[in-house]
């Protein structure tokens, strides 16, 4: 097994310190599962309704070779539109990371 970093937003890094609930999404529905720009608002609008209901939304996703728990909505907008996402699953994390 290879050791690679999981780096959590700051959001979702306040919300674990403070003892606060966190709901992780998974990015595939922004990255393979909805069309553009339908992906982008779906991803979103469900991240606003996790806060809507009082916990921390965790979307999670690889970027720059890094796992993020916790996309910011800069890394979500990159996920939702720009070409070649790599669709990963366990076994390919140690190789994209």
């Amino acid at each position: 097994m290879t050791n690679f970093h999981i780096r959590y937003g700051a959001e979702v890094a306040d919300a674990l310190r403070d003892g606060r609930p966190v709901v992780a999404l998974e990015s595939t529905i922004v990255s393979h599962g909805l069309p553009r720009p339908e992906n982008l608002r779906v991803a979103r609008q469900i991240e606003a309704t996790v806060r809507d209901a009082g916990a921390v939304p965790a979307t999670i996703g690889m970027v720059g070779g890094e796992l993020v728990v916790g996309l910011d909505d800069a890394q979500l907008t990159r996920l939702a539109t720009v070409d070649g996402v790599a669709k990963l699953s366990v076994r390919d994390l140690a190789v994209a990371a």
